[in-house]
């Protein structure tokens, strides 16, 4: 594998905890870009040490936020494609070689699915995003892009839609796609991001903003 073609971009909030084993055990498949999301506790420098490439927030951006700006450092950094990755270790490494397969064969688009999803608003998402795209996990943080489809959009999501809409363009806008069955590990503390009832929130939020999506 030609390891400077490929981005694996991860957004980080407080996971001083996670990060250094994460980065660890995915940079030998790319350049591993850590998004440092204002994170009050040691994640830039466990990250750093780990051997990614850093970008730091100021202030937090949120999910969105930190993956439209590693995107844009990748694309910066000539990659070729990009895969996102979660900080918190529920992905497995394993599926990494798979997406970097179906990329560099030239699909555009490669949509993680995963076991189960963790929340009854997730439920609500999928059986949407089933009977408009035939996709079947739209809130799998684990996809793979091509930097084509990046730069056909022009950034990563404009609209907080939880990391959907670069996905939702390229779906719309028939560039090439698959979907790929992944492993999850349980997380062994709270998710970083939001809490359980502010994350349904925004889940419910950007599934409307999908339905009167206009493209």
């Amino acid at each position: 594998m030609e390891r400077y073609k490929i981005a694996i971009v991860i957004p980080a909030f407080n996971e001083e905890a996670t990060i250094y084993d994460v980065v660890q055990s995915v940079k030998e498949y790319g350049v591993v870009i850590v998004v440092n999301d204002a994170s009050t506790d040691k994640t830039k420098k466990m990250a750093k040490d780990a051997g990614a490439v850093i970008v730091s927030h100021k202030e937090n951006k949120g999910y969105d936020g930190a993956l439209n700006s590693g995107f844009s450092k990748a694309e910066g950094l000539n990659c070729k494609a990009i895969v996102t990755f979660d900080a918190d270790g529920q992905h497995g490494v394993e599926s990494i070689e798979k997406y970097i397969n179906e990329l560099r064969s030239g699909i555009d688009l490669v949509l993680g699915i995963r076991p189960k999803p963790a929340r009854i608003s997730e439920k609500l998402f999928m059986y949407y995003s089933r009977y408009r795209f035939n996709w079947s996990d739209p809130l799998c943080g684990m996809k793979g892009y091509s930097m084509r489809l990046y730069r056909e959009l022009g950034y990563f999501d404009a609209k907080n839609s939880i990391g959907t809409e670069l996905a939702v363009y390229g779906l719309e806008h028939n560039f090439s796609h698959t979907q790929v069955q992944i492993a999850i590990s349980q997380r062994q503390d709270e998710p970083r991001f939001a809490s359980i009832f502010k994350s349904n929130l925004k889940i419910m939020k950007a599934l409307l903003g999908l339905i009167f999506r206009t493209k």
